[in-house]
């Protein structure tokens, strides 16, 4: 797997392409020189998260045919600064979903904890430096394992 990034102007702001033809904005805070124009590296992290669980539990909830009208993660993470450094990875990460439609609340707890435990490649990345967990919030119910 390779991305590329290509820089926009003459501050933080990349667009980074990788196997689709689509291009990711990149780009640094306002506070630091940046414009606000594309997400921030250490966002870009959780959204990879969110996205790799969420294609994993959206393909198993469809072969177990499930109706899922609404789909939405809420991915948090909570980042600790290295000491001597100014490095402040994610120790503590929450992935929330929400899902709304005909969805039987064991099945998508367990679609979770497939995509937690076997599929996610992500989340295999993340696991050795931060504490990740996850929360059902399912037609407005909240669902527990």
């Amino acid at each position: 797997m390779e991305v590329i990034l290509h820089r926009k102007d003459q501050d933080f702001h990349f667009e980074a392409l990788g196997s689709s033809p689509i291009p990711v904005q990149i780009d640094a805070a306002e506070g630091i020189g940046g414009h606000n124009a594309g997400a921030r590296p250490m966002e870009l992290l959780l959204m990879g998260l969110g996205g790799c669980t969420a294609i994993d539990v959206i393909l198993i909830l469809k072969k177990q045919r499930q109706l899922i009208e609404d789909f939405q993660i809420r991915v948090q993470g909570d980042r600790e600064k290295i000491e001597g450094t100014e490095k402040t990875p994610f120790r503590n990460i929450n992935i929330q979903f929400e899902l709304k439609g005909q969805i039987d609340g064991s099945k998508a707890l367990k679609a979770i904890q497939l995509s937690m435990d076997k599929y996610c490649s992500a989340t295999a990345q993340l696991e050795p430096s931060s504490n990740i967990t996850h929360s059902l919030l399912l037609n407005g119910e909240t669902f527990k394992a």
